[in-house]
This record gives structure tokens, C-alpha cells and sequence, in this order.
């Protein structure tokens, strides 16, 4: 059987997520404030989460149209709450995305370090994408929030968690910037640029932040019961105050304008 290409759950809590959102809401207005836009542009935004920077990408779009994609029902229910009838949806993993027209833009935040598998990813992104089309991105890269991770794959192997989460020996893809450079260009995208960016959170609520940002994964795939102990066990497992080391890849890329 093969190993499926998206790690995170299927659904979120969309409407926790968007309250608790505002570190990830600020690196992804960071990365479209860097973006050149002439406003016509039809773009796709690649893991839309709740839609708060979808919203700000539209912004920039007057004369454009937006299509946004995420592989959770209720992350796109609550983007369509947040931004009506002027944006297409879709519900769809990234890995075998699909579009019906290419786009000049792909455009994503916080979703690629979800997917195992970045050289199918770019490849369909790839695809997406029209002559002379651009991606930039920024998602979770080498280092990403690693003691965090560490603390989070030691209480999973306590007894009363394991037997429940044996499939996620892999959680995440926090890939580096070379490796990346080099996946985009097998890929077909003729320009390629990433970098890594260090982004540290001291979350004022960090049961409730990291239960609804970080520990998804586990805990969709616990029994109700245990999924708070799971979260304190973590938690009391970490440093505190808890700081969690967020290191940002950075993505710029172009594909070949014929």
C-alpha cells in the first residue's frame, strides 16, 4: 500500500484554528507583501486554511480571480464564510491536485510540510501553472519546531498512546532549501530560490495553540479520552515557557515562459 501524500488530518478544527492563527496569518502576509502583483492575475491559493490571508491576497487581485484549494471541508467552509461569491473552492490534496485552467499564480502558507511528498507536489503544481506562471510559497522548513517534535514523538511511544499512532512515525516534511531548489527544478520550473527564516512563537495559550496547530496529526487519531492527556503530557515534556523554534522555508519559483 502506499504511503499516503498528505500527513495532516483530513479535518480541522477550522474555527479554533482561525482564532489562534495569527503567527501563521503574519508569515503569510509577510510573504504576499514581497509579492509583485499587476492585479489581473488569476491565482490559486494552495492551502487556504480559514481564508484570513487568501482574504488579503484578493485585496491585491481587482481585476483578477482567485481560486482556493485545501484538503479539509471545514477549512473551505469557513474560507467561503470569510469570502463569498468572488473566489472559487475546492476541496482536494495538493499531491493530486487538478485544475480545469492553468493559473498565473500559486500562492501558499503553512500547508507544503503537510504533504511527504514534495517532488509530486511540484509536479502538480507544475502542471497548474501557465507559461511564464510563478509559486511562492513558505511552509515549515529544516529544523521546524524540533524540540517540539521531539517531545511529542516521546509521549507517543508511551503505552497508553502507541498502539493508536503507530502510522505517524513521519509527521511532518521539513525539507531544507538545496534539496528544494533541486525538487523544483526536476519538476519543470525553470527558476528556483528558497531560503530558510527563523520565526520563534511563545504562544499565550499553548495547550490550546499547540492542540489546534501542531499536535492535529495525533490527536484526530486518538479516542476522545486521551487526547487531552496527550496534549498536557507534551506539554509538560517541553521547556516553558513553551517556545516553539518555527524556522520558515521560503519558496520562490518560475516555470519556463514557453
Amino acid at each position: 500500500m502506499h504511503e499516503p501524500m498528505y500527513r495532516g488530518p483530513r479535518e480541522w478544527d477550522a474555527e479554533t484554528y482561525d482564532a489562534i492563527s495569527d503567527p501563521q496569518y503574519g508569515w503569510g502576509v509577510e510573504v504576499l507583501e514581497r509579492l509583485e502583483l499587476r492585479g489581473d492575475e488569476h491565482a490559486l491559493d494552495a492551502g487556504c486554511g480559514s481564508g484570513r490571508v487568501s482574504e488579503r491576497l484578493l485585496e491585491r487581485l481587482p481585476g483578477g480571480c482567485l481560486l482556493v484549494v485545501d484538503a479539509s471541508a471545514a477549512m473551505v467552509d469557513k474560507a467561503r464564510e470569510r469570502l463569498g461569491d468572488r473566489v472559487s473552492y475546492l476541496v482536494a490534496d495538493l499531491a493530486g491536485l487538478e485544475v480545469h485552467e492553468p493559473v498565473d499564480l500559486v500562492f501558499s502558507t503553512a500547508t507544503f510540510h503537510w504533504i511527504l511528498d514534495h517532488d509530486r507536489l511540484f509536479a502538480r503544481l507544475r502542471e497548474a501553472l501557465r507559461p511564464g506562471g510563478r509559486l511562492v510559497a513558505q511552509c515549515g522548513g529544516e529544523g521546524n519546531v524540533a524540540q517540539h517534535a521531539e517531545a511529542i514523538e516521546a509521549v507517543a511511544s508511551r503505552p497508553e498512546f502507541a498502539p493508536h499512532l503507530g502510522e505517524l512515525a513521519t509527521m511532518w516534511n521539513f525539507a531544507g532549501p538545496e534539496e528544494t531548489e533541486a525538487r523544483l527544478r526536476a519538476a519543470g520550473f525553470s527558476e528556483a530560490r528558497c531560503w530558510l527564516e527563523p520565526k520563534p512563537v511563545t504562544p499565550e495559550d499553548p495547550l490550546k495553540f499547540t492542540m489546534t496547530a501542531t499536535m492535529v496529526p495525533h490527536l484526530s487519531q486518538l479516542p476522545e479520552e486521551l487526547r487531552l492527556p496527550f496534549a498536557e503530557a507534551v506539554l509538560d515534556a517541553s521547556p516553558k515557557p513553551l517556545t516553539l523554534e518555527y524556522i520558515r522555508l521560503n519558496i520562490e519559483a518560475r516555470v519556463p515562459a514557453s
